[in-house]
């Protein structure tokens, strides 16, 4: 074979192996639907299964860590699911409803802004205290 060959051959492995990759991952995507699906229709009328279907699902096709599922009402940011390292979990579940600060990537996100960090954790607006949710 020629090296023009040999080039061909590894470019078409390449994109070959990118294929399948995506293929993977849409089946992934399909199974983790289908699975929420069966729990939505398993659970009528009681959402906290769902939800927590949902962010397991996601998590494991993202491969995190860790991760929270929210629900937005009259200002107020509400956990409606929370999974990952047990400090991490606590400190959700203490932390509770609250409401975004102005300036927040959560209020951001609400605005229908797309954002991305390299380095969330350097963002002075991933670090603003958020208001907390008054006891009514």
């Amino acid at each position: 074979m020629t090296a023009t060959r040999d080039d061909e051959v590894a470019e078409l492995r390449r994109a070959n192996a990118e294929l399948q990759q995506r293929l993977d991952e849409a089946l992934d995507q399909q199974t983790a639907t289908a699975e929420v699906l069966q729990v939505i229709n398993s659970s009528p009328g009681d959402l906290a299964p769902v939800f927590d279907a949902m962010l397991e699902r996601a998590m494991r096709l993202c491969e995190a860590a860790h991760g929270y599922l929210y629900r937005f009402h009259d200002g107020v940011i509400h956990p409606v699911a929370v999974r990952g390292e047990t400090k991490f979990v606590e400190w959700m579940e203490k932390r509770g409803a609250y409401r975004p600060s102005q300036g927040s990537h959560v209020r951001k996100l609400m605005n229908g802004a797309l954002i991305h960090y390299a380095d969330v954790r350097t963002e002075p607006s991933y670090t603003m205290p958020e208001t907390p949710r008054r006891k009514t």
